[in-house]
């Protein structure tokens, strides 16, 4: 400010921004779980054709990543495509392939009997082309598909799902964090609120909403 000819104490906007509980951070860093070709790769067989009409055929996946004064979080969602629900879910201060197994078998445990056929789609992340996520997939009679390297627009429903995630919970509130645990609890409960109470624009109810009329209409 000394080029417009204040003279500001560094201290006392410090102290200032401490009593607004303002925090000046640089912007977080995407997570990118990108090492080259450690393991097998898929084809993108979604091709950007994310919704097939109905629930349990198209999913996306991906991590991302969730970072406050005292550590870091990471998010691991699966996502159905069709009705935009949180089938699945892993929080860890660690994104390694313990936390995808443990994703994946919350997925197996609440959905087994509707996943053959169904297709997962995934980045090129490290953790995706390990042999037991590919075995995984096999197990449970899906397919994985994988997006191009570093186009993101190949697995937009999922990056859109954690944008409104951040927007609505996270950025401009990071400062109010304490813990790893308070930040999970909240991520917990915005995601329990965006399944049951969130309205998705083009179902135009909230996800569980929307599948339970599904289920009424077929019944």
């Amino acid at each position: 400010m000394k080029n417009r000819g204040f003279n500001i104490n560094r201290k006392r906007v410090a102290r200032i921004m401490k009593e607004h509980h303002l925090r000046a951070s640089p912007k977080a860093k995407k997570y990118h779980s990108y090492r080259g070709e450690v393991g097998v790769m898929s084809p993108n067989v979604v091709k950007r054709k994310f919704d097939v009409g109905r629930p349990y055929r198209v999913f996306g996946t991906d991590v991302t990543q969730f970072s406050i004064s005292c550590g870091k979080l990471y998010l691991s969602p699966i996502i159905d495509f069709h009705t935009r629900e949180i089938v699945a879910y892993d929080l860890s201060e660690h994104p390694n392939l313990n936390q995808i197994k443990r994703m994946m078998n919350k997925l197996e445990y609440e959905y087994g009997d509707e996943l053959p056929g169904a297709i997962l789609h995934s980045d090129q992340g490290w953790q995706y082309q390990q042999k037991w996520y590919q075995d995984k997939l096999e197990k449970l009679g899906m397919r994985p598909s994988m997006s191009r390297k570093g186009n993101c627009l190949d697995n937009s429903p999922t990056e859109n799902f954690f944008g409104r995630l951040k927007e609505e919970m996270f950025y401009g509130h990071e400062w109010k964090y304490e813990s790893l645990a308070e930040l999970k609890r909240d991520i917990i409960a915005w995601i329990d609120y965006y399944n049951n109470e969130r309205i998705v624009s083009y179902l135009k109810d909230s996800p569980i909403r929307y599948k339970a009329k599904l289920i009424l209409m077929k019944a």
